[in-house]
């Protein structure tokens, strides 16, 4: 046996996360698009829902775009194969190009390059100083998988009488008072679709079986963090053990969890927390659907009593029940979601008063590809509507992208300001280890500080459609003794902090001197 000798890096709040789709991002290698001996063999970029060719390589060869762009880790949908077949959804064929069908754990998929293609691709980003988060999906597997061809007992799958679907509902699992038996057994036990197979992970072997593949997943490719897909329709027994196999070898190791969840204590249920309940989850972040409603809600309401940054400020005040908000994944879309631009119409004034939150506010941010170019869309007829493929990842396309000279004014403009503030974030520490002190808004205005020994950082956000003049009396526990500060997204100096000029519909990031 090898010696278990990989470090990951750390993944905290000091990093910004891009989320690739990989098949979607750019296509490095056309000659491993399609392969006769596969289930799916087909590669068509006319048709959405059908494979487009994207794979490992071409995301390697842009890491000096992420780099430009102020990113510091990559989150990449699965790349484990997915030989899976076509199948009928909704009366439309559609691939398993997004990956969560595996189908052998221990192989990456050959049309994004295989595991080859992979290790190059980890060893590379870290030679940039960019690390590489995996996305994992304990719950299910796909119908091409050993595991259903040929099972080892029957038990290694959630059978049934007959077919029976998950209910989605997260509240037959953490209403630990008044919740169901039979509704807690029909989420948990009950297949997430039904072509992806649901595992019984509370058969030891398939536990092992998947504690084991984890290990050597990050031994085997140097993976430094972990995304959890599904995680609430998991026996929570499993992943509280599959978690500690993986913080007793790397107890840095930076596990987040995906829950489509719209409330804080059920989301805060599934991750480490400060309720006092029987069941105690140990995975340290969680996917920050509630920061993602709240911030989607707010920038799209009118300024009222509950409503607009009245939002944010509420989900904010909720952080009471995490036990480090800091490690919250956070995110303004992503593959399952309706594009960001699109949601907020399109306002660009919008779009930077969300990405400033997002690069300012508590938690590790995330940004799904093309949200920095305005990559718009929603969801319809379906979600391969918001994973179009990026401007110029692939021969042919008509622009590209990548490059300033492709991209629109607007576009740049959006470029840009990701750009600035993002590489401002990575050396301000306060910005990602300080404390965060929010002030209730009031007149159409949010204020709030993140601050430590090194520096003291103001946010200031405008719903207004007028300007307005704020008076910072109000801030003086947090603003005491600073004369002066510059506007980081303008370089502008502000002289008198005593009261300034805040713009409509605007955000300022202003750190403050003395």
């Amino acid at each position: 046996l090898k010696v278990r000798d990989k470090k990951p890096q750390v993944v905290d709040s000091r990093d910004f996360i891009y989320l690739v789709l990989p098949d979607r991002f750019a296509n490095g290698n056309p000659s491993n698009d399609r392969f006769a001996d596969m289930a799916d063999s087909v590669c068509d970029r006319q048709n959405p829902y059908l494979r487009h060719g994207g794979d490992l390589l071409g995301i390697q060869n842009h890491l000096d775009y992420f780099k430009e762009l102020g990113v510091t880790a990559l989150w990449l949908n699965p790349v484990i194969e997915n030989n899976q077949p076509q199948t009928n959804e909704g009366g439309t064929m559609r691939s398993a190009y997004h990956g969560y069908g595996f189908t052998d754990h221990y192989n990456v998929d050959k049309r994004l390059g295989g595991n080859a293609a992979y290790k190059n691709l980890i060893d590379a980003a870290h030679n940039k100083g960019i690390k590489i988060i995996q996305d994992a999906v304990y719950n299910h597997i796909g119908i091409n998988h050993w595991i259903l061809r040929d099972p080892p007992m029957k038990n290694w799958l959630h059978q049934w009488n007959s077919y029976t679907n998950t209910s989605y509902r997260d509240e037959a699992v953490f209403d630990l008072n008044h919740g169901s038996v039979s509704d807690f057994k029909v989420h948990q036990d009950g297949w997430f679709v039904p072509f992806l197979p649901d595992i019984n992970q509370a058969n030891p072997f398939v536990a092992k079986y998947l504690i084991q593949h984890a290990l050597w997943t990050i031994e085997y490719f140097g993976v430094d963090g972990w995304r959890v897909d599904t995680y609430q329709y998991n026996d929570l027994e499993f992943m509280n053990d599959c978690n500690n196999a993986l913080y007793e070898e790397y107890p840095n190791m930076f596990i987040t969890a995906e829950n489509s969840v719209s409330t804080a204590v059920s989301q805060a249920f599934f991750v480490r927390n400060n309720l006092y309940l029987p069941f105690k989850s140990n995975c340290n972040s969680p996917n920050d659907f509630v920061f993602y409603n709240a911030i989607n809600a707010a920038l799209n309401e009118k300024f009222d009593w509950g409503r607009g940054f009245n939002q944010l400020c509420t989900m904010f005040a909720q952080d009471i029940v995490y036990e480090d908000p800091n490690l919250n994944l956070t995110f303004l879309d992503n593959h399952d979601m309706n594009r960001f631009y699109s949601v907020i119409g399109e306002d660009i004034r919008k779009y930077k008063q969300g990405i400033a939150i997002l690069l300012t506010a508590r938690g590790v941010p995330q940004l799904y590809y093309g949200t920095e170019i305005l990559m718009k869309n929603f969801k319809n007829p379906s979600d391969a509507e918001v994973r179009r493929d990026f401007p110029g990842g692939f021969a042919g396309d008509p622009s590209n992208k990548f490059n300033a000279s492709g991209r629109t004014a607007q576009e740049n403009e959006a470029f840009d300001f990701v750009k600035k503030l993002a590489n401002y974030r990575k050396s301000c520490t306060a910005l990602h280890e300080g404390k965060m002190t929010q002030f209730i808004p009031q007149d159409g205005i949010y204020v709030y500080f993140r601050h430590n020994a090194e520096k003291t950082v103001m946010v200031v956000l405008s719903q207004n459609e007028q300007d307005k003049t704020l008076v910072t009396r109000r801030f003086v526990e947090i603003m005491n003794g600073f004369t002066k500060g510059k506007n980081i997204l303008t370089d502008a100096n502000i002289t008198d902090l005593s009261q300034f000029k805040v713009p409509a519909m605007s955000v300022q990031v202003i750190e403050l001197m003395k």
